[in-house]
């Protein structure tokens, strides 16, 4: 097993794409979080607005770049023929499925640990500027607060659980690009339209049980019993999606010849 996760963070290491997408997952993050806290603005001490959660609004963005990576790890493979070298290399599917995992959540966990302390650093800057001050109601943004250290702490395995749920997407359809349309299909798609469903009872469902509403309740600080469903409850709606992609894409290895 050691050896097969030795191989798996080579070929992430030499694959062409791999760091770039890994390098669009943070900039984008921190870039988008930059942006939105740089022109939130509260006049006053009325303001409802979330700071923590604001600040980590660029992981929406972030979470395309981890899933079309996890996507390529395998889906790659299948493309050029390469998933038989693997193959004769490890021949115990669960191993090498297993080898792939643990490589692609170790650099999600990286590169989204990169992607969390920016974004936060950026509306630790940004915020008190902007009116979110001590006066106002609002700390400054600290990693040693409890539910901001829950919120980034969530939104790291957030990221991580968007990349293997993606790797199990490609390892059951065997095809990027049908993989890449499904993750982020559910991902999107489906949170956009949540926004446009108008009765109170089917929105609350969505933001229940929808992968990417219910995995970003972890980053939620304020406000917390108006949620659909808690913090680490959401988390786990989204982990319960993973292992379901995971056990799909495992038996589908299993039961198919490469």
């Amino acid at each position: 097993m050691t050896g097969a996760v030795r191989a798996e963070w080579i070929k992430l290491r030499t694959v062409p794409g791999s760091a770039w997408l890994l390098l669009a997952c943070a900039v984008a993050t921190v870039a988008v979080s930059s942006a939105v806290v740089a022109v939130e603005k509260c006049a006053s001490a009325s303001c409802a607005v979330d700071t923590t959660k604001v600040s980590l609004i660029g992981v929406q963005v972030g979470q395309a770049a981890v899933a079309i990576l996890a996507v390529m790890v395998i889906g790659g493979e299948y493309a050029t023929g390469m998933i038989r070298v693997t193959l004769a290399a490890v021949p115990a599917r669960t191993a090498m499925l297993a080898a792939k995992a643990t490589a692609v959540a170790a650099v999600t966990a990286a590169a989204g640990i990169v992607a969390v302390l920016g974004s936060l650093l950026a509306g630790r800057i940004f915020l008190p500027g902007n009116g979110f001050t001590v006066a106002h109601g609002f700390m400054p943004l600290s990693i040693g607060s409890g539910l901001t250290l829950r919120a980034a702490a969530g939104s790291v395995l957030y990221l991580v659980l968007v990349a293997l749920l993606s790797l199990g997407v490609a390892a059951a359809v065997r095809d990027t690009a049908v993989a890449i349309v499904i993750v982020l299909g559910l991902m999107y798609v489906v949170h956009a339209v949540s926004s446009l469903v108008l009765d109170p009872t089917w929105q609350h469902r969505v933001g229940q049980f929808a992968p990417m509403n219910a995995g970003l309740a972890v980053q939620s600080t304020t406000n917390l019993s108006r949620l659909p469903i808690g913090p680490w409850a959401g988390l786990g709606v989204l982990a319960a999606w993973t292992a379901a992609a995971l056990l799909a894409g495992w038996l589908l290895l299993r039961l198919r010849d490469a």
